[in-house]
């Protein structure tokens, strides 16, 4: 199981950090990634750590702004969030899945397990 917690309510240029606690038969190894939703649109993809690599990728929306990271002892998974946008508003979701490939990074059906979701509300 994933829980997301550390979203709120805070306003543009503020920052706010994400974490998502794994537990359960998820592991170290599994590819992680934080998706969003925000009112009326899809989900869409944020940022992700391909496997045990440490390599993140992110969507180009949030380069330079936000970091993803993750503890594989704690089974963590953060999201530092810096100069946030109103666009930015959104439910953070965290997922992992233990077999995806790199070319499905992106593809939110790759990913078996999902966390409840935390509310990031920035306003202008």
């Amino acid at each position: 199981q994933l829980q997301a917690s550390g979203g709120g309510l805070v306003q543009a240029g503020d920052s706010l950090r994400l974490s998502c606690a794994a537990s359960g038969r998820t592991g170290s190894s599994w590819t992680m990634a934080w998706f969003r939703r925000a009112p009326g649109k899809e989900r869409e993809f944020v940022a992700a750590i391909f496997r045990s690599s440490g390599r993140p990728s992110y969507a180009d929306s949030v380069k330079g702004r936000f970091t993803v990271s993750r503890d594989n002892a704690k089974k963590m998974l953060y999201l530092q969030m810096n100069n946030l946008k109103p666009e930015d508003t959104a439910g953070y979701f965290c997922a992992t899945s233990e077999r995806i490939i790199y070319s499905e990074l992106y593809n939110r059906d790759a990913y078996a397990y999902w966390g409840q979701g935390t509310l990031v509300t920035v306003s202008s």
